[in-house]
């Protein structure tokens, strides 16, 4: 009788603690985002971060990181770095749309996402910047 009685006991207890921790785990809201018109370069991640390669001499090797799945990402001349994010669920992959541009100063607009330490952007337009 006593071991029914602890059973019941946590049994209870697990599904006290199953809607608060449900609560916790919350899917998060969706971010503000601003619209934005950047300069920057697009970068390749890997080998700007990891090697610290850039510029004409690094276009190749870009193209070729992107085509492995490294993202490229934003540079902008305000010194931080915006990963491409697509709207669409699941989301895509941004690396054909910049791909073009790897290593190259690019003007983008679209819409910025700031959200825990981390800065992304929906591309809507990119063009070579003058």
């Amino acid at each position: 009788m006593q071991q029914r009685t602890l059973i019941s006991f946590a049994v209870l207890s697990l599904a006290a603690a199953v809607p608060a921790q449900s609560q916790q785990m919350a899917a998060p809201r969706p971010a503000q985002t601003r619209n934005v018109t950047l300069t920057g370069e697009v970068i390749d991640l890997s080998c700007r971060l990891g090697q610290g390669l850039a510029g004409d001499q690094h276009r190749m090797c870009a193209e070729v990181c992107a085509d492995r799945g490294i993202p490229l990402a934003i540079l902008g001349s305000d010194g931080n770095v915006y990963l491409p994010i697509s709207h669409e669920m699941p989301g895509s992959g941004q690396n054909a749309r910049l791909k073009p541009f790897a290593e190259q100063r690019v003007r983008v607009t679209g819409q910025v996402v700031n959200q825990n330490g981390a800065r992304a952007i929906f591309i809507d337009t990119i063009a070579r910047a003058s």
